[in-house]
């Protein structure tokens, strides 16, 4: 049997999804077979699979960092948030309905069935399986059904490595706090802990490490520095949302995105945010849309017929008008294609009451949500020849008149999208639209921005080869595999 490692962490954005792709990379340059693995992750950033489902985006970035394609196993339960109250459930890939919080708290120990499953099947293939934990694993007050941090690692007899983030300040208490609520069956799974994002003299902390261990009996395993170029990589959830966004004074191109409650895939713009001749401006309610923005983005949602109402609301529709009078342009991505149209109808109520509104009128298209969802990697050509690959991962169909111009051809599939007889609003179902260098090349030319500056897949690859090369560095990775060993069963006989 492979071995396997969990790492858990005292609370939500503390680097797991990180130090699990760094490690993953780094035990891959060793020769080891790796595979990622999250029992349950809550998040609107999600990536199609090579078998047809859906997982987090930060495992598929895992999987990228372990050379190997993402499958639905990597992250069997996935929950995708539609309201301040209930998520979609997708299971092993695929959809399985929606449930309200205290709705899944009782459906969640029917899941633990397909977690072990899946994390079976990783473990018949590799050598080593690196797992991630979700949220903090001090959340006692869920632990009765837990499946997703010490419910897991308990049924699975897998060991535990806490981090701790010191960026946040705090972490000598958020660490000894965790092994102080946690029951001490549980508390006897972590084996250690590590302290992320450390920045000074590391020599300043020797006596913080020496508390932790001393007051938990968990053996200190590293003190990580902060990394730069770990801002390179995907986000996993919101959260990033609030780091903020480097000014760029002299860009050429200016583009304003709207943040709206239930955004999703909002890693589309990583490309576009790494530009140097780019300045993207995130724009939240109560904040108008600046007047010198050339483009405006509507990125994706998970719930858009909510997040139309909340674009309303926060008067971005008469800012998108008035852009569009100075002669700016619009985009529209997967959701924020559906609410460039003239109306959005879900009959069925697949995102919340049935109903239809309408949308903002700039695109001569229709929408009516249904419960069948597309998820296809997509490749093809934009309506000005440029190259493009992606993915599309959505719910409903988008018709009319508008769709006589599309945004793109794709290989398979044909038309897809539809842009103004103008060209300056465009709407396209298609993520990952700027990875690709001649796609963004095309966006950056038309804004007379330049050409891109950087390879972003080859960016991707170097800042994941750096954070291997940095953990390396910073903690004992011959340590975490016999810890990793911790957990299998020796050879019968013995």
């Amino acid at each position: 049997m492979s071995l396997a490692l969990m790492f858990q962490g005292t609370g939500s954005d503390v680097g797991k999804s990180l130090i699990v792709a760094g490690l993953a990379r780094a035990f891959t340059r060793r020769g080891l077979r790796v595979r990622p693995f999250k029992p349950q992750n809550m998040s609107n950033n999600a990536a199609v699979t090579a078998d047809g489902g859906e997982i987090g985006r930060a495992q598929a970035l895992q999987a990228r960092a372990a050379r190997v394609a993402p499958s639905v196993h990597m992250n069997p339960v996935l929950l995708k948030p539609q309201s301040q109250v209930g998520a979609q459930i997708i299971v092993q890939g695929r959809v399985m309905g929606q449930a309200r919080a205290a709705e899944y708290q009782r459906l969640k120990p029917g899941f633990m069935a397909a977690v072990l499953d899946s994390f079976s099947r990783l473990r018949a293939e590799a050598d080593i399986v690196l797992v991630e934990g979700a949220g903090s694993a001090a959340e006692v007050n869920l632990r009765a059904n837990d499946i997703a941090n010490m419910g897991f690692a308990r049924a699975a007899d897998v060991p535990v490595v806490l981090i701790g983030d010191i960026d946040r300040g705090g972490v000598i208490a958020a660490l000894v706090g965790t092994h102080a609520v946690l029951e001490p069956t549980d508390a006897a799974m972590i084996g250690g802990f590590l302290v992320n994002r450390f920045r000074g003299d590391p020599s300043l902390f020797a006596d913080g490490m020496a508390l932790i261990a001393a007051r938990t009996g968990w053996a200190a395993l590293g003190l990580v520095p902060h990394l730069p170029d770990a801002a390179k990589l995907p986000a996993e959830d919101a959260l990033a949302l609030d780091h903020p966004l480097a000014r760029k004074p002299g860009a050429k191109l200016r583009v304003a995105v709207t943040i709206l409650p239930a955004i999703a895939n909002f890693d589309d713009l990583d490309p576009l945010v790494a530009e140097p001749e780019v300045e993207v401006i995130r724009v939240r309610p109560g904040q108008a849309l600046p007047g010198d923005a050339q483009l405006v983005i509507i990125p994706g949602s998970k719930s858009t017929l909510s997040d139309l109402h909340a674009l309303r609301v926060a008067g971005f529709d008469v800012d998108i008008a008035a852009h569009l009078r100075r002669g700016g342009h619009v985009l529209g991505l997967c959701g924020g294609y559906q609410m460039l149209g003239r109306t959005v109808a879900d009959p069925d109520g697949v995102e919340g009451p049935p109903g239809t509104a309408p949308g903002l009128g700039l695109l001569a298209v229709d929408t009516v949500l249904s419960g069948e969802k597309r998820l296809v990697p997509v490749r093809g050509h934009s309506h000005d020849g440029a190259s493009l690959t992606g993915y599309e991962m959505h719910m409903g169909r988008t018709d009319g008149p508008a769709r006589t111009r599309p945004f793109a051809t794709l290989e398979e599939g044909g038309a897809e999208g539809a842009v103004t007889a103008d060209g300056r609003v465009t709407g396209t179902y298609i993520h990952g639209l700027f990875g690709s260098t001649a796609q963004r090349a095309a966006w950056l030319a038309r804004f007379d921005a330049g050409a891109p500056r950087l390879d972003h897949e080859a960016e991707v690859e170097a800042a994941l080869d750096a954070l291997a090369a940095h953990l390396e560095a910073h903690l004992d990775l011959d340590a975490l595999l016999r810890l990793a060993a911790r957990g299998r069963p020796a050879p019968a006989g013995r």
